[in-house]
């Protein structure tokens, strides 16, 4: 439950707060992985295509991604950050790691330690 609240209040420090965390994850892996096919997004978020296609149109009217068709298949629609996208992603990340630093720093070395020794056992127990 724990690292469900720290998660949660990490979320709750982004630079749009009408901005679903679905959404943000979409700006996020643009900017991570690059232009992505609406498949590929789906894929990469675990959603069907309809849900990730109401989010990308949202992402889209709001100015934060384009659309642009494939140079190499006319058929293919790539998806990809804009200037705007792309600073919601910077600000929501330099708000996130400024919190953290701060609450980190109201820590003491042992316990700053010990955070370190289970942020690698979780590391581990993610990656089975």
């Amino acid at each position: 439950m724990a690292t469900f609240r720290l998660a949660r209040r990490l979320r709750s420090e982004r630079a749009v707060d009408s901005m679903s965390d679905g959404q943000f994850a979409v700006l996020a892996a643009l900017k991570v992985h690059g232009p992505h096919t609406l498949g590929e997004l789906a894929d990469r978020e675990r959603v069907t295509a309809p849900s990730m296609n109401r989010t990308v149109n949202a992402l889209e009217e709001s100015g934060y991604l384009s659309r642009t068709a494939d140079a190499d298949d006319r058929r293919k629609v790539n998806i990809q950050l804009t200037e705007a996208g792309l600073a919601v992603v910077e600000e929501t990340v330099r708000r996130r790691d400024s919190w953290l630093e701060h609450a980190l720093d109201e820590l003491t070395p042992e316990e700053r330690d010990v955070l370190a020794h289970a942020a690698a056992i979780m590391r581990e127990v993610a990656g089975r």
